[in-house]
């Protein structure tokens, strides 16, 4: 039975999954954008989304809670420096899971984990295009109404 189980397990112990999720979350953290299986970027993005919020406030203590959990300084300055700067006025949600595909040997899914804000290609578009005026058409008797309009010009000029 499953009652209370509130995370995934990972199919290791509690060590084991501390570690892995150490690994994972500073590798994040330093490369911005990590491959790995479906579950593990799940739970990596339970796991680190409340690092980066602590990261956004630079306190000494914010510093220490995070090194108790990361223990890499490297790591630790990274998430304080880059990583805050970026996402100082987002709510949440610093962590994007996009599906890969399957890995051949074991046909596990897997997932890229990356943080949303060091993506160029995923840009805000919405910010860029209202502040631009847009054109929008109608399919509706676009090419009809054109033709109509050549010919009754044509007709007049007779």
């Amino acid at each position: 039975m499953r009652h209370g189980k509130k995370f995934n397990h990972l199919g290791r112990k509690v060590g084991h999954r501390r570690a892995l999720l150490k690994n994972l979350a500073i590798a994040l953290i330093v490369h911005k954008r990590i491959n790995t299986t479906l579950a593990k970027a799940k739970a990596l993005r339970v796991y680190v989304e409340p690092l980066i919020t602590k990261g956004k406030t630079n306190t000494t203590h914010s510093r220490r809670v995070v090194f108790s959990y990361l223990q890499n300084k490297y790591a630790v300055t990274e998430l304080f420096s880059t990583v805050a700067e970026k996402v100082g006025d987002r709510p949440g949600g610093y962590c994007r899971i996009i599906k890969t595909g399957h890995r051949k040997g074991d046909a596990a899914e897997m997932a890229m984990i990356e943080l949303v804000d060091f993506n160029d290609v995923y840009k805000n578009t919405s910010s860029a295009s209202s502040s631009g005026k847009t054109r929008r058409s109608r399919r509706k008797g676009g090419a009809k109404a054109a033709a109509a309009a050549t010919t009754v010009s044509s007709s007049e000029e007779e």
